[in-house]
């Protein structure tokens, strides 16, 4: 174009300066959009530094900040930025690979939850059935029998033809009639709310229910009448705890929550990406207690009541730290644990993982969190059951609880034996006779 313009032009001394002009002009044009592409790319990666993963726009505090609007795909395909909920990295190690088809003993699970999972969907029962049977896992303990109405249906609903493969706990009614919002109008704040709890688990058990369970709620957002949170270890609660003692049935506790929900949602949570699509699961900041302290109220606990048995639900989420947990089996004689949805973070330790559970075979049981799709209940025998290296926790494209791989451990069958289903049959009432009935077809 600058060719054409000059040619057009008369000879003359200015003919050359002329195009020269020319030329560096539409140069320096030129360069000046490609510099402020280029800027403008680098100010939206900067701006996706700060965002979470679903790019609602949160600071690194978890505070709202304006929303980003990024028009630049984040593939991390041809020089481009990538967003860290694109990251997918296949793994180039080359590796033995165990095939697992179902869990090499029967197995009891004692921590799902068939009606928050399922809803009473009886075609979702029956299809799960149908994987218990492959995968010989001989008894599935049910979570959700909250007292009153959901636990009459939810027997009927597991045991009108399966009543074999089920065994149910029962939760506390702490709001009962009252209005959710206004925790003044709770049951739980009425006096002899604590007797008439454990009169309900009386007749609970002499339904069949076979434990209580207490989800993370407790210590984390009931209020007491004040607005301030129902403490724990609240002596109160008491009666409930010496009920279960003396009904023979054991509490699985959910306390606090992983490590990294506690801290601030920075660029050092190892948990950050999770938590940029759950930003409600953290519980950073001042209006909650800190994870230490909610331990200790939990141990006060259990301590308090030596006559009735604990399962620390999650590995008495604890499971990034080993060496306290074991300390509190040391201390608590009547404390237990279980790893749904931990194998996350017991798979990362496989070493320490494995020595742990060889040394405390006596104290552990086998949980899932489950009901969970066949591909997930692989992963978990291939985890106990193998040597195998670096491979998915999870069947989703993106790793639900942090991003990365895990190890098996390749527990002794022994151990194994009592992790799946020994413990159980010692510890829950109603999961012997289903075993040996399991065991005897």
């Amino acid at each position: 174009m600058v060719a054409l313009f000059c040619r057009r032009l008369r000879p003359s001394k200015f003919l050359f300066p002329a195009c020269f002009l020319i030329w560096y002009s539409l140069a320096a044009v030129s360069g000046l959009g490609q510099t402020i592409a280029e800027g403008q790319q680098r100010q939206r990666a900067e701006q996706l530094a700060e965002v979470e993963g679903d790019g609602e726009g949160k600071e690194t505090s978890g505070k709202p900040m304006p929303s980003v609007t990024i028009d630049v795909p984040l593939d991390g395909r041809d020089g481009r930025p990538l967003a860290l909920r694109e990251f997918r990295p296949k793994s180039q190690l080359v590796v033995p690979t165990t095939k697992i088809e179902s869990a090499k003993f029967p197995v009891v699970d004692v921590h799902t939850h068939f009606f928050y999972r399922q809803r009473h969907n009886r075609q979702a029962l029956e299809d799960f059935v149908d994987l218990m049977d492959r995968h010989q896992i001989a008894v599935c303990t049910s979570l959700d029998g909250k007292l009153g109405r959901q636990l009459e249906e939810h027997i009927e609903f597991l045991w009108k033809d399966y009543r074999d493969r089920f065994v149910i706990y029962a939760n506390v009614d702490w709001q009962g009639d009252g209005q959710a919002d206004d925790p003044s109008t709770w049951a739980c704040h009425r006096p002899g709310f604590a007797e008439r709890t454990a009169d309900r688990l009386a007749e609970a058990v002499e339904m069949g229910v076979s434990g209580l369970k207490l989800f993370k709620a407790f210590g984390l957002s009931y209020r007491d009448p004040d607005g301030s949170l129902i403490e724990i270890d609240d002596r109160r609660w008491d009666p409930i705890w010496e009920a279960c003692g003396r009904l023979g049935i054991p509490v699985i506790i959910h306390t606090a929550d992983p490590a990294a929900f506690f801290e601030s949602i920075d660029e050092t949570n190892e948990r950050w990406e999770e938590l940029s699509r759950h930003p409600d699961w953290s519980f950073y900041g001042d209006e909650y207690p800190s994870r230490e302290d909610l331990f200790a109220a939990r141990n006060r606990v259990i301590k308090r009541h030596p006559k009735t048995q604990f399962i620390g639900a999650h590995f008495a989420n604890n499971s990034e730290d080993l060496a306290t947990v074991a300390q509190w089996l040391e201390r608590y004689p009547n404390l237990w644990i279980e790893p749904a949805s931990r194998i996350n973070e017991l798979g990362r330790q496989p070493y320490s993982a494995r020595d742990f559970m060889i040394r405390y075979a006596d104290r552990i049981l086998f949980g899932t969190d489950g009901p969970w799709p066949e591909s997930r209940m692989k992963l978990y025998w291939r985890f106990f059951q193998t040597r195998d290296e670096y491979f998915p926790y999870a069947e989703t494209p993106t790793p639900p609880q942090g991003l990365w791989r895990i190890y098996g451990i390749d527990l002794p069958d022994p151990v194994l034996q009592k992790i799946y289903h020994l413990n159980a049959m010692r510890l829950i009432p109603g999961v012997r006779e289903r075993v040996e009935r399991f065991q005897g077809e």
